[in-house]
């Protein structure tokens, strides 16, 4: 009987995590064994506990020999048994019982979560097959199972039992605040091709619903793409969520091969503050299962809490200079409208930040030798990357700090989606050769106005580029 409530309540959850390569996925066989899960600690968490109610924290480890198997089919219509064994689980399920009442047993409503998932193993093997014989269909089959816990049942999640009859909608999971997650770049992806180079894209979410998670473009035979997408995702719990990351290459019909994956605790954010980030890709957020390298993923992160609005200055989304009755106008929300998901994911018209960036640059220093005669002939190249528009500083001869004090004038038709790229270059007889580059978002530009900073070349072995960046806004509006 409970595994028959099981399957009836897990398959929808599998459902719904379900990746696109595969066309279902069904319990075929679901035993739980006889080997019960052990409660090896229980705890009142007394910060958690009021006169309102009483939070407990059960710690649970199970090593069963249950037997499980799946029945899989993919899009190209290969059917697959799968059984899914070893499986070794440890957390902590937190309940909360709340409201506390007069009447037996003294509470209304029960809600259960799993506070921390400190383990979960298991194995998958094809019923008379190799299940690495088929590209990708173990990793997605890994990653639905390790979603669905994650986000069906993991806190803030929670689940409410009434237990005497009334309305517990309050106990309710209710959004806080948004995310806005720039996807700037990534740099040294491993390459998965036999031929070319991958094809990338990524996935990002907070939580990994289908409807909730967001997907790049996919930039072709490319390992250092450079995306800088805007996405929105909306918050729970900024404790204890995360937002994840994950970098594919495209491989067609075929099932998209993992590069690597990498995450950010939302508790590291600053509420109204951009955070910049150069995240390590790894194969698996939960078990080191090797040390290789696979790439970088570069991130800008703004998280706002609903109810700070006025006082943040949001440059993914410039509506800071606005008055409340023009915010009103501009995006067509209804000032009566009180629940703020329903608010922050409504359709705004378009904003287009037009201006001019001005880009003083000022000197390099410690660049690397990189002619016979242990100097370089450094000058810069300035690129805007939609419009594609291109200058140059001067040469200067022999010379690994030069000092350049140069200014130049960009017209930016769209700067929330334009990038600045400085290449710094050897100018020799013979031809050139790239030292290094620096590749900026004008994120901060539009946030501060004007700042002077120092940034590492990246692809040299040393050198930095010393730079004074101002923006001269001139916004305008257009109907989506």
């Amino acid at each position: 009987a409970a595994s028959e409530l099981i399957r009836n309540n897990v398959e929808p959850i599998l459902e719904q995590y379900r990746p696109v390569i595969l066309s279902s996925l069904k319990f075929s066989k679901l035993t739980l064994g006889t080997v019960a899960p052990q409660f090896t600690g229980v705890s009142i968490v007394e910060s958690e506990s009021d006169a309102g109610g009483v939070t407990m924290e059960l710690e649970m480890q199970w090593d069963g020999n249950q037997s499980i198997t799946l029945d899989v089919k993919t899009r190209l219509g290969v059917g697959l048994p799968i059984q899914v064994k070893n499986i070794g689980f440890t957390g902590v399920f937190r309940l909360i019982f709340k409201p506390l009442v007069d009447e037996f047993p003294c509470f209304g409503a029960v809600s259960y979560s799993l506070r921390e998932k400190k383990k979960l193993d298991f194995t998958l093997k094809v019923v008379g097959g190799d299940l690495s014989t088929i590209p990708g269909i173990s990793d997605a089959i890994e990653e639905t199972i390790r979603d669905a816990v994650e986000d069906s049942i993991t806190w803030p999640v929670r689940k409410i039992i009434p237990i005497i009859q009334g309305d517990y909608s309050y106990l309710e999971l209710k959004p806080v605040g948004t995310l806005e997650v720039k996807l700037v770049q990534a740099k040294d992806l491993s390459n998965k091709d036999l031929v070319g180079k991958s094809d990338p894209f990524a996935k990002l979410f907070v939580r990994p619903l289908r409807e909730k998670t967001k997907t790049s473009k996919t930039l072709n035979n490319q390992l250092n793409p450079i995306w800088n997408e805007h996405f929105e995702f909306i918050v729970e719990d900024a404790n204890t969520q995360h937002v994840t990351v994950r970098i594919f290459d495209d491989e067609g019909v075929q099932a998209s091969e993992l590069i690597g994956c990498a995450q950010v605790p939302l508790k590291d954010l600053e509420p109204g503050k951009v955070k910049d980030v150069w995240l390590k890709l790894v194969k698996d957020l939960e078990i080191q299962r090797d040390n290789k390298y696979r790439g970088q993923v570069h991130l800008e992160l703004l998280y706002c809490p609903f109810g700070s609005e006025s006082s943040i200055m949001n440059p993914f989304n410039p509506d800071y200079g606005l008055t409340t009755l023009e915010k009103a106008l501009k995006s067509g929300v209804d000032e009566t409208e009180t629940d703020p998901g329903k608010i922050a994911l409504h359709k705004k018209k378009e904003v287009i930040l037009r201006g001019v960036l001005s880009v003083t640059v000022i000197s390099a220093e410690d660049l690397p030798v990189v002619d016979f005669m242990g100097k370089a002939d450094p000058y810069v190249v300035l690129i805007m990357k939609k419009s594609e528009t291109k200058v140059k500083t001067r040469v200067l001869t022999e010379n690994l700090n030069p000092i350049w004090n140069q200014t130049f004038d960009f017209v930016v038709e769209d700067a929330l989606h334009d990038m600045l790229i400085m290449e710094v270059w050897d100018h020799d007889t013979f031809g050139k050769d790239k030292i290094g580059k620096v590749i900026l978002t004008l994120t901060r530009a539009l946030l501060e106005g004007e700042f002077q900073d120092s940034f590492p070349l990246d692809g040299a072995k040393s050198g930095r580029l010393n730079v004074h960046l101002k923006w001269t806004p001139q916004p305008i509006y257009r109907d989506l």
